[in-house]
């Protein structure tokens, strides 16, 4: 190598020193070994206290409340090539923009983080100044990690190629460019206004009394004038509800069903409009798609538990955690679990779901209690499945997942219905006692909603009672309902079972529960079902702060 060569090669120091320069830092995420390893300018993006390498855990715990959702979005892995563009808050530090590639078939992920406005520019249509339709979709996503009701609107410019054909591209772009800045007058940047296609436009606006699709024609359907031609654009518009929170729909699934609600506006002529309906979609294909789709679910490790928190009423802390089941489609995103679990019924994979969660959830939990000693006698509730009572090896089955995770007696609860019950109380009564002598606990769910729960409550061998979420949500404004969950703890007192309280929705009901001497509370008050790694973020303040935070008062 000439004397000139050696001069242009980079060597590591370099390239750390020009990413210093550029308060730019390069992450690697490697999953399989729970590590985040950064080089570069890490102390001016807030990731001091992480560097040189920390865990997925510890990431999460130093990003804002608000944004832990994409910190975990960005962990999550996925297939080779699919891009990451993630816009996050770390404590102590200005928004930055995450922008790399998962490698490897999915193994690891690399990319460079940076303060967004070293970015600035790259996110927008040349044309309209609007957001790019990949950033469009990046926006929607971290909007609907927040809860609340949303709109997902697009508007496609009619007959656009007949303006290419009768002014030329670049009158034509003069179009295009004052219907940009007009969306962007009548929306603010809080609805992410975006061109995402060559004749389309979109908007993520919060659903309220006046509608965004008629906001989006109000402004676009203007009379212009391009070169001494006067325009009289008309648009067909497509637009789709969403609701925001752990749940919320995939992006790129959500522009999919808008965009067929485009089409279908179209089919009624220029200046159309059609919301998406189920009736948009084939049925029959669709439900084919996702039945085969759900099968290899379980292959892929496509559900998982999510994990919502249980707490000491009197003492504020953590108790505990319910698993939930989640389905992360590669596509849909999260499918709600009412959009699946009929499915699974009909086509008989309950059983399996109910094992799979078992085996997960306590795996969980055991790891769980050995990084975090202090946390006492965790426990973690798993439903039984409609009918999974009367499978066969199911107190097997049990015995073995305790025995192989090294979990505490009664650390694993088991919530049973009481249709369940009902069906065979005396062979209900055995397989309970059996489970109980495999070393799990036993907890009657929704307790309060039948009518025959007191003729075998005190002979079958329960351990914890959980109060219907509906008498929990409506104590502070129907006497009844107190009444009941009053009843209920003095019952569950008198028989020696602990008690707990669904809907916590407030701190004002779980003030009136801790009155009632209920002993815990579940509730988005506390904290809906969360990912794993959010759920042991949560466990970990909790533990630092001593209490479990809880809303002030509903949203």
């Amino acid at each position: 190598m000439n004397t000139r060569s050696r001069a242009l090669a980079w060597d590591p120091t370099t390239a750390i020193e020009a990413l210093a320069a550029a308060d730019a830092a390069l992450w690697i995420w490697t999953p399989a070994d729970d590590q985040i390893r950064f080089t570069g300018a890490t102390r001016s993006l807030g990731l001091g206290p992480l560097a040189p390498e920390c865990s997925g855990a510890a990431f999460a715990a130093l990003a804002m409340p608000q944004d832990r959702a994409l910190a975990d979005r960005l962990l999550k892995p996925q297939a080779e090539g699919t891009e990451i563009a993630v816009r996050l808050r770390m404590r102590g530090c200005e928004t930055c923009l995450w922008r790399g590639v998962w490698l490897e078939d999915g193994l690891r992920a690399a990319g460079v983080v940076a303060l967004e406005t070293k970015f600035a520019g790259a996110d927008r249509d040349t044309l309209t100044g609007l957001l790019d339709r990949r950033t469009f979709l990046v926006r929607v996503a971290e909007t609907l990690a927040q809860p609340g009701d949303f709109e997902l609107v697009v508007a496609d410019v009619d007959r656009l190629r007949r303006l290419n054909e009768a002014l030329g591209h670049e009158r034509a772009d003069l179009v295009l460019s004052a219907l940009g800045s007009r969306l962007a007058g009548a929306f603010s940047q809080d609805c992410s206004p975006a061109r995402i296609g060559e004749d389309e436009f979109a908007v993520l606006a919060p659903r309220s009394a006046t509608s965004a699709s008629e906001r989006m024609r109000e402004a676009l359907e203007q009379p212009l004038r391009v070169a001494g031609f006067d325009i009289y654009p008309t648009v067909s518009i497509g637009a789709v509800a969403a609701e925001g929170g752990p749940d919320a729909p995939d992006p790129a699934e959500l522009l999919r069903r808008v965009e067929l609600a485009v089409e279908q506006a179209k089919t009624a002529g220029r200046g159309g409009a059609a919301a998406y309906g189920r009736a948009l979609e084939s049925d029959s294909l669709s439900r084919l798609a996702l039945e085969a789709d759900l099968r290899n679910a379980f292959v892929r490790g496509e559900i998982e538990p999510f994990y919502q928190p249980i707490v000491n009423l009197k003492t504020g802390a953590v108790a505990g955690f319910e698993a939930l089941v989640r389905w992360r489609h590669p596509q849909r995103g999260l499918v709600p679990p009412d959009d699946f679990l009929t499915l699974a019924d009909e086509m008989g994979l309950m059983n399996e779901l109910g094992l799979l969660m078992m085996t997960q959830a306590a795996r969980q939990l055991a790891e769980w209690l050995h990084r975090h000693p202090g946390a006492g006698k965790l426990f973690c509730s798993v439903n039984l499945s409609v009918g999974e009572i009367e499978r066969d090896h199911l107190v097997e089955d049990v015995a073995r997942i305790i025995q192989e995770t090294g979990l505490p007696r009664g650390a694993l609860k088991l919530e049973v219905t009481e249709g369940d019950i009902m069906r065979d109380t005396a062979h209900a009564a055995e397989v309970l006692t059996q489970l109980r002598e495999a070393g799990a606990s036993l907890a009657l769910d929704d307790f309060g909603t039948g009518f025959s729960s007191l003729s075998y409550l005190a002979r079958l061998p329960f351990d914890t009672l959980k109060i219907d979420r509906y008498f929990v949500l409506t104590m502070n404004k129907d006497e009844g309902s107190a009444k009941i969950v009053k009843s209920v703890v003095n019952l569950g007192r008198d028989l020696s079972l602990e008690v707990v309280a669904e809907g916590v929705e407030n701190a004002e009901l779980a003030g009136l529960l801790l009155e009632a001497s209920c002993h815990y509370g579940q509730g988005f008050g506390y904290a809906p079902a969360l990912p794993a790694q959010e759920a042991e973020v949560y466990l970990n303040e909790s533990l630092a702060d001593g209490t479990a935070p809880i809303k002030a008062r509903s949203a």
